[in-house]
């Protein structure tokens, strides 16, 4: 894998570039629309290819090992050929999960002892074991393991926590470097920075996370309940220390503001649930702002869902036919909304590209923001 910076704003630290790997090249800025279990809920993977037109999605390593396992993964060649997606794949590597486990696991240097949402049962989530279940799944982009700090989290647990997350690292390192890919192509690590809302400490991680020269790096801990504005603070702060010329991952970031923003402060890579999750919950983004399709304002407007919108340009369902299906339950009505917010998405950050090429990123960005943080 490498990363070509295309073009770089004036204005900003806002960046166009091309992450190449075997499994296809992925123009940035991207969003990653999240696969948790192997499938991005509600879309098919035709769709993802030619509506949403996802050059690469997220898959969640806590529940593809827990289900359907490393073995019928490994049986059916990895997860690109389990799932039929011939294009890149990034993998987490089960920390995020492990933090949202609060009450069922245990964190200790050698790993993380948890208990499994499904059935109860106790598993063992090590470095090393991160490193292995990410290899098995076949992702082209895997992540190293760390942990997530909660927020509020006070500086000693930050620092502690931190400096741990450095011990890990060196353990996925040394893994990767003494493994091989179990398919035919090449997955390169991205370490993660942490040191929750502490300048110090996101300055100490993120020099050291340099040190190790990965192919990209990525910024973790953030959007975990920190105030919008600390989130801005650290991904600038991280971003003027990460290597200018590999690409770098916010992870679980965020809004389309948001998006938006930390683009212009040199992020290139990024991944949420919002888009589909608020979807099957009647939230819809749109370039006029965010709708709650829901409310009884919807339930005789025949206009398109988002008329600014190139999806539908040949298929329009109405918001008020979108109200019905949501409100009724039915499954179309969930396929049709994730299926426009993960496609406008996609059309943000291409757009967002344009804009950074034709030099007026900037301008069109701060019009934009007002516009998306509206609700219709």
């Amino acid at each position: 894998m490498h990363f070509e910076v295309i073009h770089s704003d004036s204005s900003s630290s806002a960046r166009a570039g091309i992450v190449h790997t075997d499994h296809g090249a992925i123009e940035t800025p991207i969003f990653m629309p999240v696969g948790t279990q192997g499938t991005v809920k509600g879309v098919h993977q035709q769709e993802l290819r030619e509506d949403v037109q996802a050059q690469i999605i997220l898959g969640n390593t806590y529940h593809l090992y827990l289900r359907p396992g490393l073995d019928i993964l490994e049986a059916a060649g990895g997860l690109h050929s389990f799932m039929g997606w011939e294009r890149p794949i990034l993998t987490d590597s089960g920390g995020y999960q492990v933090y949202s486990l609060s009450g069922a696991r245990k964190i200790t240097e050698e790993g993380v002892r948890f208990q499994s949402h499904l059935d109860g049962s106790y598993h063992f989530l090590s470095p090393e074991k991160a490193m292995e279940i990410q290899r098995g799944i076949g992702a082209d982009i895997v992540m190293a393991f760390d942990e997530c700090t909660p927020f509020p989290c006070d500086y000693t647990y930050a620092s502690k926590s931190m400096q741990m997350t450095h011990r890990w690292l060196k353990r996925c390192v040394d893994y990767i470097n003494s493994t091989e890919s179990k398919y035919s192509h090449r997955q390169v690590m991205f370490p993660i920075v942490q040191g929750s809302i502490y300048k110090d400490l996101r300055i100490q991680s993120a020099n050291e996370i340099a040190l190790f020269e990965a192919e990209g790096n990525a910024i973790g801990g953030l959007s975990v309940g920190e105030p919008e504005e600390c989130l801005y603070e650290m991904t600038d702060l991280v971003c003027s220390i990460l290597p200018k010329e590999k690409p770098r991952y916010l992870m679980g970031v965020g809004t389309p503001s948001n998006i938006l923003e930390c683009i212009s402060l040199g992020i290139d890579m990024f991944d949420c649930v919002m888009p589909s999750r608020n979807a099957r919950h009647g939230l819809l983004y749109t370039w006029d702002g965010t709708i709650n399709i829901k409310n009884e304002k919807w339930e005789k407007d025949f206009s398109p869902i988002d008329d600014k919108s190139s999806l539908w340009s040949d298929q329009v369902y109405t918001k008020a036919y979108l109200r019905h299906l949501i409100k009724t339950q039915e499954y179309l009505g969930v396929q049709v909304a994730t299926l426009h917010n993960l496609t406008f998405y996609l059309q943000l950050v291409r757009e967002a590209r344009e804009k950074i090429i034709s030099g007026d990123f900037v301008s069109w960005k701060n019009k934009m923001i007002p516009i998306l943080k509206q609700r219709l």
